[in-house]
């Protein structure tokens, strides 16, 4: 049997094929709604970074998704993660967004004040494809640096 982080495929049902399974690596940028920098660990209003870093990665391990990388801005996010394609990521995205909006603005009520919602209902995806992954990670990671 072949182990693989997402699935396990017994290696008797393809006898005579090499078995290639594809594990999507893909750069994602969430924005909140009307680009406001709301994502801060300012003292005056709470730890949203702390939190949100926190509710994307736990999101991340219940779809058995691998996060690479993660790095806030205030005013947008960047995700570096690893998603099997049968699973997809847009169902990934859809995931992050509503549980992190739905509870970030529970536990931040000037977040409910201030915006309707807290993501805008885009999102930018491309896939890092034969680029080098530690290449990928730097840019991330040197987002606040930029």
């Amino acid at each position: 049997m072949i182990i693989h982080p997402y699935r396990q495929v017994p290696s008797n049902c393809f006898p005579n094929c090499i078995i290639d399974i594809l594990i999507q690596k893909t750069l994602n940028i969430n924005c909140p709604k009307f680009r406001r920098s709301v994502i801060t660990d300012d003292p005056k209003y709470g730890a949203v970074e702390t939190r949100l870093k926190e509710i994307i990665t736990q999101v991340c391990d219940e779809r058995g998704s691998d996060l690479i990388e993660l790095e806030t801005m205030p005013d947008h996010v960047h995700l570096l993660v690893g998603v099997d394609p049968q699973y997809g990521i847009h169902r990934l995205v859809k995931q992050i967004k509503g549980r992190s909006s739905r509870l970030l603005r529970d536990e931040f009520p000037r977040l409910r004040r201030r915006l309707p919602t807290l993501w805008t209902n885009s999102y930018f995806v491309a896939t890092v494809g034969g680029a080098p992954l530690e290449i990928i990670k730097q840019y991330v990671a040197n987002q606040r640096n930029v």
